[in-house]
């Protein structure tokens, strides 16, 4: 075996440890999405559906609220300390968040607390993803090689799909063979006690990752006090800005076609919930493919005629797309609408997190993107369920979350060209990346 075929193999055992950790981000928040409206009936109990399930989305939204102060903290730790200590630190508090969920009484058992529990295992939840995705995708940018930097990060968002399929699958065996009623009172906590279940497995799995060879090259170089490391950030405002809005799109895409499905298709389609669920494992195997496809195609033929490509096709679509499906409401008009946003968002993804990666300041790369990407989530993906069910409910017009998608779609567009034209931020800090 020749040096490449064993670095190539030492990679692929790094791409599957990093994103085994990132599984259990993804799989915590999408179930999560998925049960909202049982979690509504038993810790946000209401006389009115509307403000009961409001109060549940509220809940999922603010735990991505603390997603930008993870970012801060934890990601300046990454750069600090690695990128290794930093997701076996990632992975234990959203353990924590999980298990604080699951395990809760309902508001019937102890009242007012219930809600404040699980608020409090969201922001545990939100506080850990603020720099899982960050510290995953930098780690797998470092140790890729200039050629494939756009295939190896896209892992990191693939296994959030396999997340994705898992909580689908779990949900469609759940309402089979329980039926919806005891699902709604307690077998909605079991994929809860399954993600706390596997973390041993997964923290067995991330300890044995080695630090990448740049971090150690530039250890020396980096910031070793938070204040110095925000100082930084402050100096590249703009591109935490851009970046923010570069990652608006994506966010807001995954979150509709992942968390709010399940919810959207029974409340508002009329659809059954094991079709809901067959749906997002359906979404799930899409996203799946899309995101390597699109991550290798960036790079062979870069990462700006993808971004700018698919960011218009979704600004042009969007609405159409919602349109057709409240006048056509079915099960396959349903799977062909999520599969195209799927296609979308997938596409868009695969070339973006990479990018994202490429445009940081490399002494605070860690910091840098997690604080992007938190900020993006925290203020637009993470409330697009309560987004979009209070347009829906304002306006009366089922459609109406397709104008939400087209707005994160031309702001990104915007943020796109302006990260990627010619003489802009990608290309000044290319020639220091790697």
């Amino acid at each position: 075996m020749d040096k490449s075929q064993s670095k190539a193999i030492k990679d692929a055992k790094s791409i599957f440890r990093v994103s085994s950790g990132n599984f259990l981000e993804m799989y915590d928040f999408a179930v999560y999405g998925f049960y909202a409206s049982f979690i509504a009936q038993v810790f946000f109990p209401s006389n009115n559906q509307f403000a009961s399930i409001m109060m549940s989305f509220m809940a999922f939204g603010v735990g991505f609220l603390m997603r930008p102060i993870g970012a801060i903290i934890l990601g300046a730790y990454m750069d600090k300390h690695g990128r290794r200590k930093g997701l076996l630190l990632t992975l234990s508090l959203m353990a924590i968040g999980t298990l604080t969920i699951a395990i809760s009484p309902g508001y019937e058992q102890i009242g007012i607390l219930a809600p404040i529990v699980v608020v409090i295992g969201r922001l545990l939840q939100g506080f850990s993803a603020g720099a899982e995705i960050g510290g995953a995708s930098v780690y797998l940018a470092e140790i890729a090689p200039a050629d494939k930097k756009g295939f190896y990060v896209s892992w990191q968002s693939a296994s959030q799909q396999v997340a994705t399929i898992v909580a689908g699958v779990f949900g469609v065996v759940l309402h089979y063979y329980l039926g919806d009623t005891i699902v709604s009172v307690w077998g909605w906590r079991i994929p809860f006690i399954f993600g706390c279940l596997v973390v041993p497995f997964l923290f067995i799995i991330r300890r044995t990752l080695e630090e990448t060879p740049e971090f150690q090259a530039r250890a020396h170089q980096a910031p070793k006090k938070l204040g110095a490391m925000l100082q930084n950030m402050v100096q590249n405002w703009q591109v935490v800005v851009l970046g923010s809005l570069f990652v608006m799109m994506t966010t807001v895409t995954f979150y509709f076609i992942t968390a709010y499905t399940p919810t959207f298709a029974n409340k508002v389609l009329h659809l059954s919930r094991l079709d809901s669920f067959i749906v997002t494992a359906i979404v799930g195997l899409s996203n799946l493919f899309w995101l390597p496809v699109a991550g290798a195609l960036s790079d062979r033929i870069g990462r700006k005629p993808i971004l700018l490509t698919i960011t218009f096709l979704n600004l042009i679509t969007a609405y159409p797309m919602m349109v057709f499906l409240v006048h056509h409401v079915s099960f396959a008009n349903l799977v062909l609408v999520e599969l195209w946003f799927s296609f979308i968002f997938g596409s868009y993804n695969g070339a973006m997190v990479v990018g994202l990666s490429e445009v940081m300041p490399p002494q605070v790369r860690a910091l840098g993107f997690s604080l992007s990407y938190s900020i993006a989530v925290a203020i637009f993906g993470g409330f697009t369920p309560a987004v979009s069910t209070y347009l829906i409910h304002t306006t009366g017009n089922s459609a109406m979350p397709g104008v939400w998608l087209s707005i994160a779609a031309l702001c990104s567009l915007f943020a796109s060209w302006m990260l990627f034209k010619k003489g802009g931020v990608y290309h000044r800090q290319k020639e220091n990346l790697y």
